[in-house]
């Protein structure tokens, strides 16, 4: 037994600092996959039959560009307008599609690689409500608080990129909504960013504003750090033709697109979990052909994100159980593929950060992890059943998603993490116990995770520090956050660009 070196301040000064990348407890890209709710035989069995819904059944609504696209590669359009996908051609498409796809950040620490069963954490969502701790209540989102969302993701480790979270209602027309929303985005965190678009004119002039930022247009199309995140689907079965025309310019313009279909549970897809899997899956490889006949191998995210409804009022209910199995199994789908996926997990029913969202947000966070899901979207912050962005929430999050990201690195085995020989030190001739020695100390920051605002301390000690509420300990860090300077902040010259360049840039 060595005696301990240095003393306790010396200890918690060493425990403050900032570990290395490869020996952080928790880190982003970890890789997942142990769990699996859907057995091979039945992984396939939902595959065949996705390809049966593609041949027999197909999809309406495509717009002429997408059809003339997807014929030449091989789709039959039918007398009834819709597309249809022989076998043959579905696999095709998966055979040029893109695999081990790179989302960059603005900031290459912050590049996310999609592949294997390799998992990150983040946002996402179109609330249209911001939830306002300060008076429990649900107001109108504003521009203001998506930046100060983005500003929050920048500082939270385990926020691992940044989607769009709220709608900013105080936007006077779909141009400035769009082009303001990247802004405020792009400005608040240099970590990858996705959007949405509400019409198709607006890609162009964002792409523009993208290329000031990026430094030229070939500077962004070697590293694009925006994605549009893009519901090219109306479920059941339909093409959404606006969302279409949007993603076909996202793709001329070097935009990664994440494929988003959303069909909900018992209305707009089956009622069974495993027929709603079977639809989202069908309609994301339709988005494969898409994508792959407009450009082959262009980056794209497998977005199966079917939803669940509450029977008994059609109410949706993404905080459920049958929500964390639905994103789990469709983790497991994309994995079929290989192709990166992307779901929707962390989403509360709860209207606030209460022990409700706590479970609803952990239950479905740690599933999709531990099945290997590439980018879990919604993790944090959701409430109301997408209807209200909390940032208190997010914070919070940034904890849970620790102990997730625990969960799924696992238990790692060799000879040190046995410990038979610090058991024989300690047993034979030694104190007795494990506490103070050299094997403890060195994988106190390697082995464990450390919660910034959850409470650990006894009840006495709780009581004597006047009782901290959990909201409040996180309102601390968001404002300690928000109280520091801004890394994603343009250079003064590049804001003065874009700005010329865009007067509706509030």
């Amino acid at each position: 037994m060595s005696s301990r070196s240095g003393g306790r301040a010396a200890r918690h000064l060493a425990r403050r600092s900032a570990l290395p990348e490869a020996v952080r407890p928790v880190r982003p890209g970890l890789e997942g996959g142990r769990y699996a709710p859907l057995t091979d035989e039945e992984v396939e069995r939902v595959h065949r039959t996705a390809l049966r819904a593609l041949a027999e059944i197909g999809l309406a609504d495509a717009p002429p560009s997408g059809v003339e696209a997807m014929t030449a590669a091989g789709a039959e359009l039918g007398a009834d307008g819709r597309l249809r996908f022989p076998n043959a051609l579905v696999e095709d498409m998966l055979g040029r599609a893109a695999r081990g796809i790179t989302l960059h950040g603005r900031a290459p620490e912050h590049d996310l690689l999609l592949e294997g069963a390799r998992v990150h954490y983040g946002t996402a969502g179109a609330a249209v409500h911001y939830v306002d701790m300060e008076t429990g209540t649900y107001r109108e989102s504003r521009l203001a608080d998506l930046h100060e969302a983005a500003r929050l993701a920048e500082g939270l480790d385990n926020i691992h990129f940044f989607q769009r979270v709220m709608v900013a209602r105080d936007m006077p027309c779909n141009r400035s909504l769009d082009l303001n929303t990247i802004h405020a985005c792009v400005t608040g965190t240099r970590k990858h960013v996705g959007t949405s678009f509400a019409e198709p004119e607006s890609v162009r002039p964002a792409l523009d504003y993208l290329h000031a930022v990026a430094g030229g247009e070939a500077a962004w199309r070697e590293r694009p750090f925006v994605s549009n995140s893009n519901c090219f689907v109306v479920p059941p079965m339909k093409f959404a033709t606006e969302s279409c025309e949007t993603m076909e310019a996202c793709i001329r313009g070097g935009m990664p697109v994440l494929l988003l279909s959303a069909g909900q549970a018992g209305a707009t897809a089956p009622a069974p979990l495993a027929g709603a899997v079977m639809q989202a899956v069908a309609e994301c490889l339709a988005g494969v052909v898409y994508v792959n006949s407009v450009a082959p191998g262009h980056s794209a995210v497998f977005g199966t994100w079917p939803f669940v409804s509450d029977l008994r009022t059609g109410a949706m209910s993404g905080g459920s159980g049958e929500q964390a199995l639905l994103t789990a199994a469709c983790a497991q789908m994309s994995r079929f593929y290989g192709l990166p996926g992307g779901a929707a997990a962390g989403m509360a029913d709860a209207k606030l950060p209460d022990m409700q969202a706590g479970w609803e947000q952990g239950m479905s966070d740690v599933l999709a992890g531990l099945a290997g899901l590439n980018m879990v979207y919604e993790s944090a912050g959701m409430h109301g059943s997408l209807m209200g962005f909390c940032p208190e929430s997010l914070v919070l999050g940034d904890d849970m998603i620790g102990a997730a990201l625990r969960c799924v690195r696992g238990v790692e085995v060799d000879d040190d993490a046995l410990s038979l020989e610090t058991m024989r030190g300690v047993c034979l001739g030694g104190p007795g116990h494990y506490l103070g020695t050299d094997a403890t100390l060195s994988v106190m920051q390697s082995e464990y995770v450390y919660p910034r605002v959850a409470d650990r301390s006894s009840p006495k000690e709780w009581e004597e520090r006047q009782r901290p509420a959990l909201v409040a300990g996180a309102r601390a860090r968001m404002d300690a956050i928000l109280a520091g300077p801004n890394p994603a902040a343009l250079a003064p010259d590049v804001e003065r660009v874009v700005r010329g360049m865009f007067p509706e840039l509030v």
